[in-house]
């Protein structure tokens, strides 16, 4: 008999925020609902997003992360950084609300964002920025 395998703390995480929520068929095109930003203060930047289908958590990761690019680069920062992310579905639509900081020079970290490819990226994609 084999031994279960020990789920990864991403994973557990990523199950966590997901819930028993099933997830659409990958081949579902999301549709983007809307995004806002909100600075919480100079470096902190509060992103809500909404869509319909696509691939849950990973697209809800895509939109706000072209949702900082724009708000950081509109108000001259070049780099952002992830810090949380909780993502819920209801009624056919995901939300996203996730949390950044943004600043001129890269900063240390393992989910960082560079605005301007960001955007390059977010354009070939035909995801929205704003």
């Amino acid at each position: 008999m084999k031994a279960p395998v020990a789920l990864a703390p991403l994973g557990l995480a990523l199950a966590s925020l997901m819930g028993c929520a099933a997830a659409a068929p990958v081949d579902e095109a999301p549709i983007y609902k809307g995004a806002e930003t909100l600075a919480l203060d100079d470096e902190l930047v509060n992103v809500r997003v909404t869509l319909k289908g696509g691939r849950g958590a990973a697209d809800i990761d895509a939109y706000t992360s072209c949702a900082v690019a724009h708000h950081a680069q509109a108000r001259g920062y070049g780099f952002a950084r992830h810090l949380r992310t909780n993502v819920a579905q209801q009624g056919g639509l995901w939300r996203g609300d996730a949390v950044y900081t943004v600043s001129s020079e890269r900063p240390r970290g393992l989910k960082t964002i560079d605005a301007a490819a960001t955007l390059r990226d977010c354009g070939e994609q035909g995801i929205p920025t704003i």
